[in-house]
């Protein structure tokens, strides 16, 4: 999401770019969704078994909507969420995930444009039983062509500013454990949040055949399992290389950052685990908050960012800014296309990052002197046979 600078803004850079460091906050997302889980009270049941018994033509549909803004001036976003399993090897369901309108063609905006690929484990490295949140009651809605035992959970925070969210899951996930049993959601944003809200309603699915084999795919477009990238952070005294490392454990999604040479990863053991359809939601609703890409297309000067030999076209937004008497300035580097060839393998919200930032502070004569910054050097798949 492009960082509109105030005077406080090299408190905010320097703390975005602290962030990759160890132990501090994780940089996941910069604009979560309404749909952040708030509180956790009860279970859901679950197939375990499950995604050990995908095949390749499962597959759920959704329809979704998200609308943020003032009324008369909101910014409104539609279509359909398509999850379908690709390819099948044991340990792996390879999940192409799609985001397109009602005719089936992409949508227009840059971070839901392309399909991306999910490589889930249909083993565990550890338990996962992540509780849905709210209050719980039993009904049988009817959706898809089928009536279904369900549990919706309601959790309104909006007496502490925070949204009204509704989750319907099915008890039995059967065909939609993709998505955990997810029948429909909804969430709307109440008090300081932006206005608006989003909501997903199980359109319809299909259950694949047994015969029906394909090998796995490039993981040319990762959502993030399967997938790392590395930034040199030079902030502070000791400036490194650090990595973000995803991986996907039936459903839940895990990730890790670290310093390079702690191999972040090769153990998800203490990772969060956010489940998969959660974080699709999320897409739309921050592909609304990031408005036209790249950020800095009006005032940005065009040119070329290269990372190990591979290089894609970028905009380079300088900002001056005096604070305090003090001069700084800003800069931030965007991909003018985040989907261009030379950026295959890496992780979605990596894309959509700045790919160099940097703060410089003006001294005597008009000389600049670096006061850090961030650049992605590297990135790619950890998955085995993949490169």
């Amino acid at each position: 999401m492009h960082m509109r600078h105030s005077p406080l803004s090299f408190a905010v850079m320097l703390g975005a770019a602290l962030s990759f460091l160890p132990g501090c906050e994780s940089t996941k997302s910069s604009s979560r969704s309404p749909s952040d889980a708030q509180g956790q009270e009860s279970h859901p049941m679950q197939d375990t078994d499950a995604w050990k018994r995908a095949r390749v033509g499962d597959r759920v549909t959704y329809s979704f909507s998200a609308t943020q803004g003032a009324e008369g001036a909101a910014r409104t976003l539609g279509g359909q969420l398509t999850l379908e399993v690709v390819a099948v090897q044991q340990p792996w369901v390879w999940v192409r995930v799609a985001y397109t309108n009602e005719a089936g063609q992409p949508l227009a905006h840059p971070r839901l444009a392309g399909d991306l690929v999910v490589p889930v484990r249909t083993d565990t490295t550890r338990p996962l039983d992540v509780p849905h949140a709210g209050e719980a009651s039993a009904e049988t809605p009817s959706s898809a062509g089928r009536t279904w035992e369900a549990m919706r959970y309601v959790s309104d925070q909006r007496p502490v500013d925070g949204p009204l969210r509704t989750r319907v899951y099915a008890n039995a996930p059967g065909p939609l454990y993709l998505t955990r049993g997810l029948l429909e959601a909804s969430t709307e944003a109440a008090g300081f949040r932006t206005p608006g809200g989003f909501k997903l309603t199980l359109r319809e699915f299909r259950e694949g055949s047994a015969e029906d084999k394909a090998s796995a795919p490039a993981l040319e477009r990762p959502l993030g399992p399967g997938a790392y990238y590395d930034r040199h952070v030079d902030v502070g005294p000791a400036p490194g290389v650090m990595r973000v490392c995803s991986t996907a454990e039936r459903g839940y999604l895990l990730r890790n950052e670290g310093p390079v040479e702690s191999n972040p990863c090769a153990d998800f053991s203490q990772a969060e685990p956010e489940a998969l359809e959660e974080r699709l939601m999320d897409l739309p609703w921050e592909a609304l908050s990031s408005g036209d890409w790249p950020p800095a297309a009006a005032s940005g000067t065009r040119g070329t960012f290269t990372a190990e030999g591979r290089s894609v076209p970028a905009i380079t937004e300088q900002r001056a800014e005096n604070f305090e008497g003090v001069e700084r300035v800003f800069m931030e580097t965007y991909a003018a296309e985040p989907w261009a060839p030379g950026l295959a393998g890496l992780p979605h919200e990596a894309r959509f990052q700045p790919l160099v930032s940097g703060t410089e502070r003006v001294v005597a004569g008009g000389k600049r002197e670096s006061e850090g910054g961030t650049r992605l050097v590297r990135w790619g798949s950890w998955l085995a046979g993949q490169r």
